[in-house]
């Protein structure tokens, strides 16, 4: 076959596997796309069982030839982000700012610490050889939520403004903040250097600090420019260099391009459409960037589950797995749940800390990091951990958060909100 014929297959199955669910199952895209690539995976392994000279290995070996992390963190993230950050209420984000800082910094920290110590400390009682180090580097990559996946949620759940908001604007933000940490402590953990904390927390700082005022500037100046015309097919080409540059230009200056162009997104979609486009443009600009963000999604999600073929699988690990999954659990609902208090004493919002805390998805984005983990002995037990988490995240999350938003939704309409 060749990469023609392999890329054709690949679109023919996103394009089935969307037909199945939007006929049949209505289930959230991200987990039928996940699912569709598992059973995928186990169909291809069957056949080249079968017919080892079948075409079946030559699709294995293009699925496990793909580089995820440059797939996912080089090229579909910045267009990603962009696109769920031009469906965010810029207005709301606004008034829930401290919320969403608080979230997507000191709680990615915070729950990097967590996670970190307990996998060290699990890994110990189950007989595993992980040090504080990388077990660390396992918090970091797991501790941000994964803007896809939880805007996919999001999209699913009936959600008051503010529980909305938060949810996007955490895990558009946090994701920026998460793979600094994941840099740093990754760099300590393969040098053996000693963690010195005000440093690290210093670098994240000045990065996403860095890459929040560069996408502010570039999105002020797009929509300036935008404003000058008036030619929908112009200004959505404008917006598309928007987000490909920005990403671009942040990267190869030092400083966050996820938080860069989720700036420059949420300008874009908030005064850009406002102020500088006519109502068709607008239209045309709204849907191209959703039909952007659902085909990419969908990509996403379907390579994400072919993924299993690249996994190394031990099912002695199974035990660090569990812990896993609680601690990146526990520490979710400890971080989240100050706020879900304060949203439920101080503005009546029902469940507040369950909705943030179930809502924290964990996607592509942490898994592109744990195959960004050099060769060693912690890097098979890192990834699959990882995989393991991400998994249940996004299919037994993902398919209950729908019934936690209605939860959500019955209870604010029976106090009359």
């Amino acid at each position: 076959m060749t990469l023609f014929q392999i890329i054709a297959l690949f679109l023919a199955l996103i394009g089935i596997a969307g037909w199945v669910n939007a006929r049949l199952l209505h289930w959230p895209s991200a987990t039928v796309m996940v699912l569709a690539g598992g059973l995928n995976a186990g169909v291809l392994l069957l056949l080249h069982q079968i017919f080892p000279a079948g075409g079946a290995g030559r699709v294995i070996a293009a699925v496990v030839g793909v580089d995820f992390p440059k797939a996912v963190l080089g090229y579909m993230l910045g267009f990603l982000l962009f696109a769920g950050a031009m469906q965010v209420d810029l207005k709301e984000l606004r008034r829930r700012h401290v919320a969403v800082w608080t979230l997507a910094t000191l709680g990615v920290l915070a729950s990097t610490a967590i996670v970190g110590g307990g996998l060290w400390l699990a890994a110990r009682q189950l007989g595993l050889v992980l040090n504080l180090a990388w077990a660390c580097v396992f918090g970091a990559l797991i501790s941000p939520t994964d803007p896809i996946a939880v805007l996919a949620a999001v999209r699913q759940g009936k959600l008051s403004k503010a529980l909305e908001v938060v949810l996007q604007g955490e895990a558009l933000f946090n994701d920026g903040v998460g793979i600094v940490i994941f840099t740093a402590a990754l760099a300590i953990a393969s040098s053996g250097a000693d963690l010195h904390p005000l440093i690290a927390i210093g670098e994240v700082g000045i990065q996403a600090l860095g890459g929040l005022v560069f996408g502010l500037v570039t999105g002020w100046l797009a929509i300036r420019v935008i404003g000058m015309i008036d030619d929908y097919a112009v200004e959505v080409t404008l917006s598309l260099a928007l987000a490909a540059g920005v990403y671009a230009a942040a990267q190869a200056l030092g400083i966050s391009g996820p938080i860069a162009v989720v700036a420059a997104g949420l300008l874009m979609g908030g005064a850009g459409a406002k102020t500088a486009m006519s109502e068709t443009t607008r239209r045309h600009m709204r849907d191209f960037w959703t039909l952007i963000d659902e085909i990419l999604n969908a990509v996403l999600f379907m390579l994400l589950g072919l993924e299993v073929l690249v996994i190394p699988f031990d099912l002695r690990l199974a035990g660090l797995w569990g812990a896993a999954l609680v601690l990146v659990m526990t520490a979710r609902f400890a971080v989240v749940w100050p706020w879900g208090t304060y949203f439920q004493v101080r503005e009546g919002q029902r469940h507040a800390g369950l909705v943030l805390g179930w809502g924290g998805l964990h996607g592509a984005l942490s898994l592109a990091m744990a195959l960004s983990v050099p060769r060693g002995p912690a890097q098979g037990l890192i990834l699959s951990t990882t995989f393991a988490v991400v998994v249940f995240s996004i299919v037994v999350q993902g398919l209950t958060f729908g019934k936690v938003a209605s939860w959500h939704a019955s209870a604010e309409t029976a106090a009359g909100r």
